[in-house]
């Protein structure tokens, strides 16, 4: 199969309501388009020459915004953006959280099966359009609403919460201060690494482990379970857009060393949290699909965990970021806490885990997290992730979540 190489993107600053300044989807596709294409090295003009000899799709990855801004058919509002995108192939992917994950899976495949040369993928979400309740009930749909999601108020933390619970119960032999200690520190790491991020929604925030441990506070009000609001990834608006092409393309262009998708991993857990927990009972892992999805990774990329340099992981809470650890075979499973105790996966250790600052730290627009997190890879193996960036790296991987890690994807992307 051919190769997939990334020439790059960008991302809107997490930290802006666009409501509040008075703008839509239609401005933030502009400005996160226009951004991403330059930092490509193209422009509106290439787009249309390259449509004109149908070597250039746009791939939409977005889970909701028919409730967030009532609008649907949103593969062609690119149109809206340029004329250069009339008569460019464009569709609309969702999967939940794992949206634009499934966009860049789209693109990736058409670019391998030499269908086009250049793929442009985005992700985004507008969430700030609504109140944290109703908004909370729209994010229900990502689990089974009518059973899991309708008439509960924040489905989504009480079922993070119940892995909490579930991560307990299934390791017996597992403290329980040590696993909430843990929980703590995995927050105090990504609002920690979110302030060398100036992109990302809390870098002016701070936060200290006394504030992340001490639960059920006013200020760290529980809110599903063990888990409270520090244990939480943030309501936010944002787009991504990362540019995939071919190898012939780069040739064309001259382009030197542009990473490469090195490999992928795609697995559906069952719908229901409680199915899932059924599911596990002949496994070690708490999440046995997520694991796979990352085996599933290594094998196509021919690597392993020990050649991995940085991780970007699905955040959404503290305990989804934990069950991660063991899946990506930093630790055996039950034994996650050792990264966490050791500093391994610290913005300083050996496996550094969202030195971007995570869903938790940088934000989570849910159609755009797995761009989002696919760009952070692009960035610390180009070596241009600022002040984020960590040393050394050459292989980046992502895993990102859809519901209650019911879809899962990983991408491994690295220099050749």
């Amino acid at each position: 199969m051919s190769k997939v190489y990334v020439l790059g993107g960008a991302q809107t600053d997490f930290e802006r309501n666009w409501k509040k300044e008075g703008k839509g989807m239609v401005a933030i596709l502009k400005e996160v388009m226009a951004d991403g294409l330059v930092h490509a090295g193209l422009n509106f003009n290439d787009v249309k020459q390259l449509n004109d000899d149908n070597r250039v799709a746009c791939f939409v990855g977005n889970f909701i915004a028919e409730k967030y801004v009532d609008q649907g058919h949103l593969g062609a509002f690119l149109t809206e953006v340029d004329s250069a995108f009339y008569g460019v192939p464009s569709a609309r992917y969702e999967a939940a959280c794992a949206s634009s994950a499934v966009a860049i899976d789209a693109a990736a495949t058409k670019v391998r099966a030499d269908e086009y040369d250049v793929a442009i993928v985005v992700g985004w979400e507008l969430m700030k359009t609504v109140d944290s309740k109703l908004g909370g009930d729209y994010l229900g749909r990502a689990a089974y609403y009518e059973k899991e999601g309708k008439g509960i108020e924040l489905p989504f933390p009480k079922l993070f919460g119940r892995l909490a619970d579930e991560t307990l119960k299934k390791y017996p032999e597992l403290d329980e201060k040590r696993y909430m200690d843990a929980l703590a520190q995995i927050s105090v790491i990504n609002y920690s690494n979110a302030k060398r991020n100036p992109l990302s929604q809390t870098r002016k925030w701070f936060m200290s482990y006394d504030q992340a441990s001490t639960r059920g506070t006013d200020t760290n009000p529980l809110v599903g379970g063990r888990l409270a609001v520090f244990d939480c990834s943030q309501v936010t608006d944002g787009a991504t857009v990362v540019v995939l092409c071919s190898e012939q393309f780069i040739k064309e262009r001259g382009y030197e060393e542009k990473p490469i998708i090195k490999g992928y991993g795609h697995r559906t857990a069952p719908m229901l949290f409680d199915k899932k927990m059924e599911d596990n009972e002949g496994s070690p892992y708490i999440l046995p699909w997520t694991r796979q999805t990352v085996l599933d990774a290594y094998k196509r990329s021919g690597l392993t965990v020990d050649d991995i340099d940085v991780f970007e992981t699905h955040d959404c809470f503290t305990s989804s970021e934990y069950a991660a650890i063991s899946s990506f075979g930093l630790t055996e499973p039950g034994k996650e806490y050792e990264a966490v105790e050791s500093g391994m996966i610290a913005f300083d250790g050996k496996k550094p885990i969202n030195p971007s600052g995570g869903l938790i730290g940088c934000g989570h627009p849910v159609g755009a997290s797995g761009t989002r997190m696919f760009l952070d890879l692009y960035k610390q193996v180009t070596r241009t992730a600022g002040d984020y960036q960590v040393d050394g790296v050459r292989n980046g991987l992502m895993l990102n979540i859809g519901g209650s890690a019911t879809t899962n994807y990983v991408y491994i992307v690295g220099k050749e």
